[in-house]
Formats: structure tokens, C-alpha cells, sequence
């Protein structure tokens, strides 16, 4: 077979099995990838060695993605990286059984490895660029929208208003206006 086909099989097969897990959940199996994506078993073995191999490679896909995303629109002045959360809202919304996948193999949605660092790197340049321009508070750490992604995960896995609850955090990273610093330092 030749390489461009091999390439077209493992997109096809991964494009199948991300569907299939927003689908279905993490319950399915490889049978049911390989019928979607019009190949054998044995093409989907051959790419992916196992179950938990394609949901590693399904959660690598979605999480570049959104560093693409990321990287292609945000990186500028303005409120990326608000919008950004929105996006990631909306992706996780739409992906709840993809989600399930990765929480069943790895016990979080979180990225692992290379995946978290890169869009770690892109997170905080967006953050600094919101803070350069005045969109979010000066003393807004990285971890702080890291627990407003994980408490987005948490809004979305249990059916939440997501966008609701993003709002409400979004209001908690704008820098208050100038007459509120008075109260907010006597907090």
C-alpha cells in the first residue's frame, strides 16, 4: 500500500474514532472504528496497537487543534484569550464522549506531555498580551485559568451552564474598575 494511502487510513480511522467517542462515549470499540472508516481491523491495529492508542491519539488531535486555534487567532491584542475559553467551552461541549474517553484511559481531560507544554506556552502569551492591553488583572497567574478550564470541564461534564459559568469567570479575571480597588483592598 502506498505511504499516502497508509496516511489517508490513519486520518480516516482517527476522524471515525473522534466521532465515534463524541458519539457514543468511551465505550467503543475498534470493530465499530474500522466500519466507519471503511477499512479492516487489521488497518486500525496497524496504526493504533490498542484502544487506549487511539484515545491517546484522539486527545493529541483535539488538543492541538485547540492550540492551532489558539495560535491563529489570539496571539494578538485584544480579548483572545477570552475568546479562547469560549472556544475550548464550545470544543468541550461538543466533544462530552470524546471527554469520557480520555477521563476513563488517564483519570483527567487535562493534556499529558508535549500536548500540555505547548499549549501551556501559547496559553501564556495570550495571558500576558491580555494583561499587557488591560483585558485581564496584572497579578493573574497562569494556574488561575488553569482552575478556570478544569472547573469549565467540571461545569460541562456534569451539564452545567458552561457558558454561564464562564462569564462569571470572566468577570473575576477582568481588572476591576479603578474605584473598586478601594473596596477590593479591604477584602
Amino acid at each position: 500500500m502506498p505511504r499516502s494511502d497508509a496516511s489517508r487510513n490513519r486520518e480516516a480511522v482517527l476522524a471515525s474514532a473522534r466521532a465515534l467517542f463524541s458519539a457514543v462515549g468511551p465505550d467503543v470499540q475498534m470493530p465499530e472504528i474500522a466500519k466507519a472508516a471503511g477499512v479492516g481491523v487489521g488497518t486500525v491495529y496497524r496504526h493504533f496497537p490498542s484502544r487506549d492508542a487511539l484515545i491517546d491519539a484522539a486527545a493529541d488531535a483535539r488538543f492541538a487543534e485547540i492550540e492551532e486555534y489558539a495560535r491563529a487567532y489570539h496571539l494578538g491584542p485584544g480579548d483572545g484569550l477570552i475568546r479562547y475559553l469560549f472556544h475550548v467551552g464550545a470544543i468541550l461541549a461538543e466533544d462530552r464522549g470524546l471527554s469520557r474517553a480520555i477521563e476513563s484511559r488517564h483519570g483527567t481531560t487535562e493534556p499529558k506531555g508535549p500536548a500540555r507544554e505547548a499549549l501551556e506556552k501559547v496559553v501564556r502569551a495570550m495571558l500576558e498580551i491580555a494583561q499587557e492591553t488591560g483585558e485581564i488583572r496584572l497579578d493573574t497567574p497562569l494556574s488561575d485559568i488553569d482552575l478556570v478550564l478544569a472547573g469549565l470541564s467540571a461545569v460541562i461534564r456534569w451539564g452545567g451552564d458552561w457558558q454561564r459559568y464562564l462569564a462569571i469567570a470572566v468577570r473575576g479575571l477582568r481588572p476591576p474598575a479603578p474605584d473598586a480597588y478601594e473596596a477590593e483592598e479591604e477584602l
